[in-house]
């Protein structure tokens, strides 16, 4: 029976409308919106309304090419500045970290393997694999958590847990790519000849995504296209060739979109503005799409038996190994206070990135895949639940919450600026009590360093001088030095 195009692209829009409306609940009730956009993909899925999807080649594909978008988006919007102080413990925490997870993980896994039915027969390397496909840190769910929430953390934490989560996919892939080769061949395994891969993977990576990066930049600020439109599609088509170009140079792809959208981000070039705007949305898309697919991968009744070791798995990642390899990893950091470990250590999100590397174990046929594969689904809920809905609340327990920054978003005045330009923009409305010193601009009793550029009143727009009367109502849009300035001008106009 064909399935004609209009009805595929009817389900398809209503999945992604079902995303969303699940992704705007979420800010409502804690819940981090890529676990909803997991729930609509299974309940649209095969166990679900019946919508069957289990091509792995494709899944493998949407996976690879939402991860490239999400670290080179990631990238992008990460300051340099704000990293450089963070940047030691955060690659320690993403290559010696990583390696200490998957060990330690690995180890008890094959420990206590014979302990589950389904579990049972598990050799030491099958664990090894099943521990480095859940290694790191997830990108998605960490940037898209973090940022949602518009959590504010001391201490340099977020830039640090962003750098991680960021840059250590490719350790997790080369050790998952290595032990898949090992298992395949059934030979001992070759520690030095994986070390040495390792290293030289890395490099690669990192030289690439440096130097196409620069080159990247370059080239978008000579290159004169007459429609500013394509600049961001211009940025997106150096993601897609920094990725694929290190791959035939025998680096890792992920680490040099990661690093090439960290050189693109904190360099000046054409209409950046509008090129960040497009990422951060393409982004969130190939989040919702990647973590719909996934869904829809899954069978929710093939994770019943594997409950009780995915709770075992889950328990001991999340309050042993996680915990252990942090500690061990950062003891060269002495100044760092255990407090902001402990935090580290929650952190420890597991997302679209495992479920990927599992998907990687599905394609090549390993031993035991499906069983890795629905350990590695079910650990990513409970990572999401246990971990994701308390990332706010336990910085609060830990006295690690900043206080968030005040203001107020422009729904009146599309106007943004350059990050260049370290001004700050916000939209207040007109009520009775900000009257009281008189009706005149000039009365209100705004900071030196803050100025009324533009009022809206009905559907009029103009710009106002001290004499201009203002009525209830009325739409400001104000201008002041930087946040500090704008907090003053809040507390002067008694808005909360």
């Amino acid at each position: 029976m064909e399935v004609k195009i209009e009805l595929v692209l009817f389900g398809l829009s209503l999945l992604f409308l079902l995303s969303m409306l699940a992704g705007k609940a979420s800010s409502r009730f804690g819940v981090p919106a890529l676990l909803l956009f997991l729930g609509v993909g299974m309940m649209a899925g095969s166990d679900g309304v019946g919508i069957g999807f289990d091509d792995i080649d494709t899944a493998q594909t949407i996976g690879t090419l939402a991860l490239c978008i999400i670290l080179f988006s990631g990238g992008l919007d990460t300051k340099i500045s704000e990293i450089r102080p963070v940047m030691a413990p955060g690659v320690v925490l993403a290559t010696v970290g990583v390696f200490l997870t998957a060990i330690t993980t690995g180890v008890l896994i094959w420990w206590i393997s014979d302990m589950t039915t389904h579990g049972a027969g598990i050799g030491l390397v099958t664990s090894l694999l099943l521990a480095s496909t859940m290694s790191s840190t997830d990108s998605a769910s960490v940037f898209s958590i973090l940022r949602s929430k518009g959590l504010q953390l001391k201490n340099n934490l977020r830039p640090m847990l962003e750098l991680e989560s960021g840059s250590n996919d490719p350790m997790a892939y080369i050790l998952v790519i290595t032990l898949i080769d090992i298992i395949k061949m059934d030979a001992a395994p070759n520690y030095w000849g994986a070390i040495g891969m390792v290293v030289v993977q890395l490099c690669i990576g990192a030289l690439a995504g440096y130097g196409m990066g620069k080159l990247a930049v370059t080239i978008i600020n000579r290159f004169k296209i007459d429609n500013a439109s394509l600049y961001p599609i211009l940025v997106f088509t150096f993601c897609i060739l920094i990725f694929s170009t290190t791959y035939f140079l025998y680096g890792n792809g992920f680490l040099a979109v990661y690093i090439g959208g960290l050189v693109i981000g904190n360099s000046k070039f054409v209409h950046k503005r509008s090129a960040l705007n497009f990422f951060d949305g393409l982004a969130w898309m190939f989040q919702l799409i990647l973590f719909l697919a996934l869904g829809l991968l899954v069978r929710p009744h093939e994770l019943i038996p594997v409950v009780v070791p995915g709770l075992i798995i889950s328990f001991l990642m999340i309050f042993v190994t996680r915990p252990l390899s942090v500690f061990i990893s950062l003891l060269p950091f002495r100044k760092m206070p255990t407090k902001d470990k402990v935090y580290v250590s929650w952190v420890g999100l597991r997302g679209a990135v495992p479920i990927i590397f599992a998907i990687i174990t599905l394609a090549e046929d390993v031993p035991g895949a499906n069983y890795i594969f629905n350990i590695v689904f079910f650990c990513t809920l409970i990572s999401l639940l246990v971990q994701g809905t308390s990332l706010s609340q336990f910085a609060t327990w830990l006295g690690l919450a900043d206080k968030p920054k005040v203001t107020r978003k422009s729904t009146e005045f599309d106007i943004e600026f350059s990050e260049d330009i370290k001004s700050v923009t916000s939209e207040i409305t007109i009520v009775p009590k900000m009257l009281k010193h008189g009706t005149h601009l000039m009365d209100m009793p705004l900071p030196d360093n803050t100025l009324v550029v533009m009022v809206k009143r009905d559907e009029r727009y103009f710009v106002p001088t001290g004499t201009t009367v203002l009525h209830e109502n009325d739409k400001l849009l104000l201008i002041t030095d930087n946040q500090e300035v704008l907090e003053e001008t809040y507390k002067r106009l008694e808005l909360k």
